[in-house]
């Protein structure tokens, strides 16, 4: 049985990423590297000088207007007390594994409380959402709803159940008809004047979005985008259907992932937080 690509493809080891991020050194010249690309450039006067100061730890000062800038200052880091160290392992750990980590599980690896590990955790993935948000998605375009949290056992089920968030997903495909990006969201329900307006963010003009009979979804027109309502028998028929099976294998991944953390996966605020989404449309 030929290897697959995907699974053999060639990672970034623990061992090479404490080689390139093991001190602080590293991560502070990292961080200011990443901060100022083409190199200082004070933002009061333009000097392209600075120096560090001794007694301020992570503090640059401009050499012509003495203009002082924290490296950390309007970042996810701001006013840590943790060494950048640890704040970079946490990103290592939470973006190599495929099966999700838990809080407890971040605790355990990095040697904090585990309040910290929480709000580590969430911190980054609240910016990997917002990162993700900036990019509409684009190309052809799988899209399906999702109810998820509250309790599983009696009461209704699916769409409009009692205390379930309501999420729209989205799988975008290229030529190929292969995944690129993903974007799971927080709906205020589905109606089409919020589809309408979760089109126009996430959505880039031209695209072929392909969903089931949902009517609101129709709304993604107002984006200027094509769309396709293929309309099933049923939920089962859903799963099976050849045009939603890259959202449905989707939906499934983040539902193992959710079932794989801490007790109270089926509440809200877990659902939204274990999928980086932790602000609305």
């Amino acid at each position: 049985m030929a290897k697959s690509k995907i699974q053999f493809q060639k990672g970034y080891s623990l061992f090479e990423f404490l080689k390139d991020y093991g001190t602080e050194a590293q991560c502070e010249n990292a961080l200011f590297t990443w901060r100022f690309p083409n190199g200082f450039v004070c933002p009061e006067c333009a000097n392209k000088t600075c120096c560090r100061l001794r007694r301020r730890p992570r503090v640059w000062q401009c050499n012509h207007c003495r203009h002082q800038m924290s490296l950390t200052g309007n970042t996810i880091f701001a006013n840590t007390k943790l060494p950048l160290t640890k704040w970079f392992l946490a990103m290592h750990l939470l973006s190599q594994t495929k099966t999700g980590l838990s809080a407890m599980e971040l605790k355990r690896q990095l040697g904090v409380k585990y309040d910290t590990a929480w709000m580590l955790k969430h911190k980054l993935l609240q910016a990997m959402k917002e990162s993700d948000d900036k990019q509409p998605i684009s190309g052809i375009i799988q899209l399906d709803d999702v109810y998820w949290g509250g309790e599983r056992r009696g009461g209704k089920r699916g769409r409009g159940a009692a205390g379930k968030t309501p999420f729209v997903a989205a799988v975008a495909l290229n030529k190929e008809g292969h995944p690129i990006k993903m974007r799971m969201t927080v709906v205020d329900g589905f109606k089409t004047n919020v589809i309408a307006d979760w089109a126009k963010r996430h959505l880039a003009s031209g695209s072929a979005v392909i969903s089931d009979g949902l009517a609101c979804f129709k709304a993604v027109k107002e984006a200027n985008c094509e769309h396709l309502g293929v309309v099933t028998g049923g939920n089962l028929d859903l799963l099976d259907h050849p045009a939603f099976n890259w959202v449905n294998t989707m939906i499934g991944n983040v539902e193992k992932l959710a079932a794989g953390q801490l007790p109270y996966a089926r509440s809200e605020a877990f659902t939204k937080a274990s999928c980086g989404i932790l602000l609305p449309v």
